[in-house]
């Protein structure tokens, strides 16, 4: 078995979205409604984008992304410009709202804050890749940015393979008679994912992360109940969740020094609010050791991801980034209790693998628990909280592992 990659991740680290500024947002929905033309947008964007990545430099961030000020939403627009994929939400005269998992975590707060839940996209064609990347440009302009030899430090957030397939029912992510089964469309996704990270690789991106609330998801009892009472689920929770396993290890296919991890995310909404609750314990044997990625960027922030025991699964050449910093509130943690925690999850890793806790020290890392701004109103703190909770990652990441990016 070989180590645990590093440099990415780094000791310290962020999961990509950063407040947006007032600016960026309001001229991004001028865009939207019309009153802006989308060349307004562009230097407003790449300014912003100039800033933040100062910022990271200037709070000692190696993985430098754009702050996602590029998208509206996380999970940008890769779904939306492949071949087969239709904004159904786009259509007249709407379309049917039963498509949808009622029980689905994310479907359940979207509607309870806007009665549907944002982009409706499902496959009502073959998926195909075009051949041109929704991310690239994203990649490029970064590039322009740092020096050369830090390109490959770079961090591009990747939507996840299943974000249009778990929020709706059984055989519900395609329109009747595009495929015959999941089987079909995950082979159709995989192929697309496997182009556009060549793509990106043949750009020179060496350090990709998948955020990914779905397979959280699996962790929580309500999430569960619902799932086992759904009468037209033709597989149980724990098949589907193999299922997902194997597709997503289908779409990361990727060169051995692509570095490639996962956010497993709890949901990160408008006014800092979760989508779910649950311990990693019921997925984390499977997922450390299954799932073909190197780094596992987690949530810690609350009780309401359990405790550290789950890490005691995870092998000796993977990675976990702790998320004890919140992203959704100013409140500044205290710097010895995060490094303190950070030490006991160390503890439990070194139980799982019988190492030293310094040897287990060496397969983690810290950052926030999430994103700052999934979206573009963001998180109820402000850009100086922001500023402060990157500052208290470096610093814990200091103490514990003095001297290291």
């Amino acid at each position: 078995m070989s180590s645990a990659p590093r440099n990415p991740p780094f000791r310290a680290e962020h999961i990509g979205s950063l407040l947006r500024p007032e600016e960026l947002v309001k001229k991004r929905y001028a865009v939207a409604d019309k009153s802006a033309s989308p060349d307004e947008l562009v230097p407003v964007e790449q300014k912003a984008i100039k800033e933040v990545v100062k910022l990271q430099q200037d709070c000692g961030i190696h993985s430098i992304t754009n702050g996602e000020y590029s998208r509206h939403q996380f999970w940008g627009t890769f779904f939306e410009t492949l071949e087969g994929m239709e904004e159904v939400n786009l259509r007249e005269g709407g379309y049917d709202q039963s498509i949808f998992r009622a029980y689905a975590p994310d479907v359940k707060s979207f509607m309870h804050a806007k009665t549907v839940p944002n982009s409706v996209t499902v496959a009502t064609g073959k998926i195909k890749h075009t051949g041109t990347s929704s991310f690239l440009p994203e990649f490029e302009y970064l590039k322009t940015l740092v020096p050369k030899d830090q390109w490959s430090n770079i961090k591009l957030t990747l939507t996840s393979p299943s974000w249009y397939h778990f929020r709706y029912g059984p055989k519900k992510a395609y329109v009747d008679g595009v495929y015959q089964s999941d089987e079909e469309y995950f082979n159709d996704v995989a192929q697309a994912y496997q182009k556009e990270l060549q793509i990106l690789y043949d750009a020179g991106l060496r350090n990709g992360q998948v955020d990914d609330p779905n397979l959280a998801y699996f962790c929580s009892e309500a999430m569960l109940e619902g799932w086992k009472n759904d009468k037209e689920n033709f597989q149980t929770s724990d098949e589907q969740l193999d299922a997902y396993i194997k597709f997503y290890n289908a779409c990361l296919k990727r060169p051995d020094d692509f570095h490639m991890g996962i956010h497993l995310c709890r949901g990160n909404y408008i006014g800092g609010n979760h989508f779910s609750e649950g311990a990693y314990d019921r997925i984390a044997a499977k997922l450390f050791n299954n799932l073909d990625v190197s780094t596992y960027y987690l949530e810690y922030d609350t009780p309401r991801a359990g405790g550290f025991e789950p890490l005691k699964s995870l092998p000796k050449n993977k990675n976990v980034v702790l998320g004890v910093v919140t992203s959704k509130f100013p409140k500044l943690e205290d710097h010895k209790e995060m490094v303190e925690r950070v030490y006991k999850a160390a503890d439990y890793v070194a139980e799982g693998s019988g190492q030293s806790r310094e040897e287990a020290l060496q397969r983690l890392c810290v950052s926030p628990q999430c994103g700052f701004a999934s979206h573009a109103e963001g998180n109820p703190l402000g850009y100086e909280d922001m500023r402060k909770k990157l500052q208290l990652v470096r610093g814990v990441a200091d103490t514990v592992w003095p001297g290291q990016p």
